[in-house]
Formats: structure tokens, sequence, C-alpha cells
């Protein structure tokens, strides 16, 4: 909880030396002295104040003793107020953009990917700025566009999880590319890695490499016919392909399953039964009809599923640990661009509902 110490303020106090002339009773001249032999200490360390010792008190500037401390200081004119609020400590994030929406109330609402996956709210007070210091606005930000950000105190529990952001540190813009892996090796400098016939990407240590739900993947793990998007640059080479370094790399879909088992059109249809009496509360939104709903074979590890129960959880970790198969229903909606599709996930062996992926 927030603690908060008020400073009330005369008429004279506010309107400072301009006030005394008619505010002689309200004001009272003093005389002090600047201490500078004097150290002012913050859990030990020099802050670098300088006191006022007036009639044998030390006084020392609001507003840069309460900076020192861990306060901000706000004026509250309508009562005449300084207040002092304790400073909440805040989240701190890296990595890059991956969606940005204007909202109709006049925020941003932008999705980081990279240290954590998060959904930021960008509004009036929150500060942005290049590593320069220029200022900048909500306008500039931009799907590769690559940040630091401080946000929270309070954090929504969703999945991902959503917050307000306090400020922003754009550091570069990255190119984009949505491409299938053609080639993956390990070189004496780290990785690299081959979309398609049109870019060579350099992975180092700075690399992320993970699913587009926040989970790290091992580089070990990327195969060709790996669908990925990357977040790349901003240089190229003149190279036939051009190379870059690749700041981020987000696989969208792993190569086929070996010996995946097939499933026929009854199977399927049974399974999007299943899922529709799964879906009843969201059929409002739902914009799929029941039996166009798309079902596939995936493996475990792919999907970002959230269960509920305790039955569900175990039957996930259970599956999960023999390297087994789902099978998912997805219905699109409309809300897809806000939230991205509903996805109904069921254990492939034996049908048991385990819940449903994680949406934006």
């Amino acid at each position: 909880m927030k603690k908060k110490l008020t400073v009330l303020l005369t008429l004279a106090g506010i309107l400072g030396t301009t006030a005394v002339v008619g505010a002689e009773d309200l004001v009272e001249r003093v005389t002090g002295y600047l201490q500078k032999d004097v150290k002012v200490l913050v859990n030990g360390q020099d802050s670098t104040l300088t006191p006022v010792y007036i009639d044998g008190k030390a006084y020392i500037p609001v507003r840069d003793a309460a900076a020192k401390l861990g306060y901000t200081v706000n004026y509250d004119e309508a009562n005449k107020e300084i207040e002092l609020d304790e400073a909440a400590d805040l989240m701190r994030a890296s990595g890059v953009i991956v969606s940005v929406q204007a909202k109709e109330d006049g925020n941003t609402r932008i999705e980081l990917l990279g240290s954590t996956w998060v959904i930021l709210t960008v509004d009036k007070s929150t500060a942005i700025k290049s590593l320069d210091g220029k200022m900048l606005t909500a306008a500039d930000l931009k799907a590769g566009t690559q940040i630091d950000a401080e946000f929270g105190p309070a954090m929504a529990m969703s999945y991902p999880g959503q917050a307000q952001a306090i400020s922003i540190n754009v550091h570069a813009d990255r190119s984009v590319k949505e491409d299938i892996i053609k080639e993956v090796k390990h070189t004496d400098d780290g990785w690299q890695v081959q979309l398609g016939d049109s870019l060579v990407l350099n992975g180092g240590k700075e690399t992320r490499v993970m699913t587009s739900q926040g989970e790290s993947v091992k580089w070990e793990d990327l195969k060709a016919d790996t669908k990925v998007k990357a977040y790349y640059g901003p240089f190229e080479t003149k190279s036939l392909p051009p190379q870059s370094p690749v700041f981020l790399l987000v696989v969208q879909a792993q190569a086929p399953i070996t010996g995946t088992p097939k499933m026929s059109p009854d199977s399927a249809q049974e399974y999007r039964n299943l899922a529709w009496s799964q879906v009843k509360e969201q059929v409002a939104h739902i914009t799929t009809k029941q039996d166009e709903a798309a079902v596939q074979i995936v493996s475990s590890k792919e999907v970002g599923v959230l269960a509920s129960t305790d039955e569900q959880k175990k039957l996930l970790t259970d599956v999960q640990a023999a390297n087994g198969n789902f099978v998912t229903v997805t219905y699109n909606t409309d809300q897809d661009e806000l939230l991205g599709p509903l996805t109904a996930v069921f254990d492939f062996n034996t049908k048991a509902f385990i819940g449903f992926n994680a949406r934006r």
C-alpha cells in the first residue's frame, strides 16, 4: 500500500515572495546558513544534498530530498497541498513490440515479447524517449520497435499479463520478416538461420529464440521447414543472399511431427462436437460455423494451453512428459483483432478436454 506524506502550504507559500507584500501576517523572514561541510547520507551513501541551518535546525529542499528517499512530489492546486507519494516498485522488460493497436479511448495497446511476454497500455502519461533523449509519442511505436519498458506497479492476472506503461526507451526499429527456415547451422560465432532463398540471419548471445507465447526455444530444436518471424537488422550486407544480425526469432509453427497419426473426417467432426460443448459462453462472439472449425493434431510441446482444474493440469503434465499429442479445434471470433482466435485443446488418446490456448 502507498504511504503518503502531505505538506500543507499557505497562500504565501504557494505564491512565493510576490505574495509577501499582501500577506505579511503569513510570512516571516528568516536567516540561515549553508553548512557545506555536513553530509546528508541516504542508506549510507552521500546524497549530495546541502542542508541549511536555521535556528539550529537543518533543512533540505523537499523535492530533492523526496527523490533521494524514493518519493514523488505532487502539488494539489485545488487544496494547496504538496503530496509526497511513496514510489512503488515498477516492473521492467526489454524486447520487441510485436503488435500495436490504437484504442477508441485514445490510448495505445502494445504487445511486448522478449525478456517477458506482456501487454502494455500506453497513454499520455507514459514517458517515451529515444536513447539520445528525444521525446517521442505512441505514434513512434510500431511492430519491430526494440524497447525497454517500465510498467506497473499493478498487473492484471491475465495471460499474458497486462499493465500500464510508465516509461519506454526506444532503442531501434528492427526489420520484420516471416518465412520458412531453409537451413540451420552452428557456426564459430553462434548460429546461422537461412530463411528461404532471400535472407541469412546470424544469431549470437544477445539473440532470443522463443514461441509467440514467450516460451524459450533452443537453437538445437530449430529445424528446416519451421515457420518463424524474425526481427533483425536494421542493417544488411550486400551479399546474395544478404546477411543480418537477428535480435528476436519467434517460432510460429514447428516442423511437421514425425509419425503424427492421421485423423478421419468422422473423428474430426467428433472433436468439433466436443469443442462446441466447451465454448457455450463464447458462442455469441464466434464467427466460425460449428462444422467448419479447423481441427489439427499437434505436439503437446507446441501449445500454450491454460488448464483450469487440477485434473486438467495433471493430464497436461502427463501428456507433455510422454511427448504425446493434442488435438486443437480453432474458432475465429469477432474479438480476434484484440485477443486472437479461440482454440480448444483435447488429449489425442482420451479425447479429454484440457483447456483453451492462451489468447493474446
